[in-house]
């Protein structure tokens, strides 16, 4: 019989020539385990996605209260279930005037591609614009308005009407004009390499965008619930978009997104013509349920209040010479290396140290780190250490 390691190399259909090739276990808290009970310190999360730690006991016991309530029962926007209403009321409730309707799908890519066709509905538009080295998911609507040209080699043509700008550039906010139905920003970039906003450059694309009549779709997929510090990332910057799309972190490990807008732009969803956005499992009542325990988790142990100290923790511990840079905000940063070999080599390296870091998609030279929000600064700390002993290793060569 073949191990797992096997049928996974054998089977599972493959995204990298270089897996890492962890064999989980179990997982808890801030750890992964090895069926030979290694011990693994997860420092990214499973990238941004497991905010409040594996196996949250809240999170696990709504999922299987849940359960054995009942699972899927009918399409999205049909049957009353109280997980999906109730996790709907507390998004909106903690988002304020203009985020009123909540649309439940299965991932951010979905959350994407919702946006993206409501932005043509509501406005009768059809240009999309978008920004260079930006990530929106894997999708073919989600790919159109991802800027990077080498993920989509092979796959075109995409989405007409697509352009990009540059982020955190003024100069090219002429080019939204009353012909975009809508801008789609991160306004804290992930897969570039955890590249923030700048405030300013934030209020002049919401006030360029107003000006013409433009939706500005902010995607924090990656950047919400928690992860910069705010629960929701624009909280930081007082800047509020039209549409809000929410993944990764929302549902406690389990799948879930969102797309969520104020009811004058959600209902052009509702007809002409009739279903105009349809999920078989959007909002399911077991994912909803994990995602409802996951926010209270988060502020009932006030973890955001804790996510200064850590950042802190990070900042010092990198100030070291083999890290050409250090960019980041909350819990979500990338320490800059300047080569992808040695990136590869700090990560494998961290590995077999017992700790678990990665690249990003649109920056390969630089090394994640996004840790739970519930790490205390001593798990944080020891982290950190690790990692800056493997970049020291390889970088400089520093005997270990």
């Amino acid at each position: 019989m073949m191990s797992p390691r096997e049928l996974f190399l054998r089977h599972v259909a493959q995204t990298s020539e270089f897996p890492m090739l962890v064999e989980v276990a179990r997982a808890e808290g801030v750890y992964l385990y090895g069926p030979d009970g290694k011990r693994y310190l997860d420092l990214i999360s499973g990238i941004a996605v497991s905010n409040v730690g594996h196996c949250a006991p809240e999170v696990v016991q709504a999922v299987q209260e849940q359960a054995a309530r009942y699972m899927h029962t009918m399409v999205y926007g049909e049957f009353v279930m109280s997980p999906q209403a109730e996790l709907a009321g507390a998004l909106t409730e903690r988002l304020g005037e203009g985020f009123d309707r909540v649309y439940f799908v299965n991932s951010g890519s979905e959350a994407c591609e919702g946006a993206l066709k409501l932005a043509k509905k509501f406005t009768g538009r059809t240009q999309l614009l978008a920004f260079h080295e930006s990530y929106h998911g894997s999708t073919h609507g989600a790919l159109s308005v991802t800027g990077a040209p080498d993920l989509k080699e092979g796959y075109g043509p995409f989405l007409p009407g697509v352009n990009f700008l540059h982020f955190n550039d003024g100069a090219d906010l002429a080019k939204i004009t009353e012909e975009t139905a809508a801008v789609i920003v991160e306004p804290v970039r992930g897969e570039a390499g955890v590249v923030p906003g700048h405030p300013c450059y934030l209020r002049a694309l919401r006030e360029r965008c107003t000006e013409v009549g433009a939706l500005l779709i902010f995607d924090e997929i990656q950047c919400g619930m928690g992860r910069t510090g705010h629960l929701f990332a624009h909280q930081s910057y007082r800047v509020r978009p039209d549409i809000l799309l929410l993944a990764k972190g929302m549902g406690g490990g389990m799948p879930i997104g969102a797309f969520i807008a104020r009811e004058e732009i959600m209902s052009k969803l509702v007809k002409d013509p009739v279903l105009g956005h349809i999920s078989t499992f959007g909002g399911h009542p077991v994912n909803c349920a994990a995602a409802l325990a996951s926010l209270r988790k988060i502020e009932g142990e006030r973890l955001l209040e804790k996510v200064p100290v850590l950042e802190g923790i990070i900042r010092d511990k990198l100030d070291v010479a083999e890290v050409k840079e250090i960019r980041g905000r909350g819990l979500m940063f990338a320490a800059e290396i300047g080569d992808f070999d040695q990136v590869l080599a700090i990560i494998h390296r961290c590995v077999d140290h017992g700790l678990i870091t990665d690249w990003f998609l649109h920056c390969d030279t630089a090394v994640r780190i996004a840790p739970p929000l519930t790490i205390t600064p001593a798990e944080l700390a020891d982290g950190i250490d690790v990692l800056v002993e493997a970049i020291q290793t390889i970088v400089a060569g520093v005997p270990a």
